[in-house]
């Protein structure tokens, strides 16, 4: 993917600074920075193939286009990273698109990565409350996906306890994968019109 083709989010969509009471320190958590992203995509191999592995060029073009980028750091690593896009992006994930093409106000949460040695500590939990403020004022949910095949049943199984709920499959690679495409309304969010 080329960043030539990729669009900046507005400014008015940026994430503001977090407001949580985890008990992580605040400051961990934080937007993405260019010097972040050889550290996020080495994050983000270990964690194939519950995640599409993704070369340098495609981070960067993930920074300039996702409405919220963050990351957990701790000691100079990243721990932890979250994407979420809006709606009207040139990216063209199948996944996304079909969000697109079935919701017209959603944020939709591309990948989240946990440094192994962090699973299980209240790491994905403090990145979903935090996007789910963002998403607040600016959508009626949040949509993602989860691997069915190849199977990721501790990602679906978090995702069931914090709402989400399967709306549709989809395969994808060829019949490589299959997804469950799921989504959370956002109490007191913006009016969806698609439903």
């Amino acid at each position: 993917m080329s960043t030539a083709h990729l669009t900046c989010a507005p400014d008015s969509d940026r994430v503001p600074p977090p407001r949580t009471n985890h008990k992580l320190d605040a400051g961990a958590l934080r937007d993405v920075r260019g010097d972040d992203l050889a550290r996020v995509r080495v994050l983000n191999e270990t964690a194939v193939p519950h995640v599409n592995s993704i070369d340098a060029e495609t981070f960067e073009g993930f920074r300039a286009q996702a409405a919220y980028f963050r990351v957990v750091s701790s000691g100079g690593e990243i721990d932890a990273f979250l994407i979420g896009f809006r709606p009207g992006t040139a990216y063209m994930s199948p996944n996304y698109c079909w969000f697109c093409e079935n919701y017209t106000d959603f944020v939709y949460i591309d990948r989240i990565v946990v440094a192994s040695k962090f699973h299980r500590r209240g790491i994905g939990m403090l990145l979903y409350e935090d996007i789910e403020r963002f998403a607040h004022e600016r959508a009626s949910l949040l949509g993602c996906e989860v691997n069915l095949v190849p199977a990721n049943p501790g990602s679906l199984a978090f995702h069931e306890r914090f709402g989400f709920s399967q709306v549709a499959t989809q395969e994808t690679d060829g019949g490589a994968k299959t997804v469950s495409l799921m989504v959370k309304r956002i109490d007191g969010g913006p009016t969806d019109a698609s439903g």
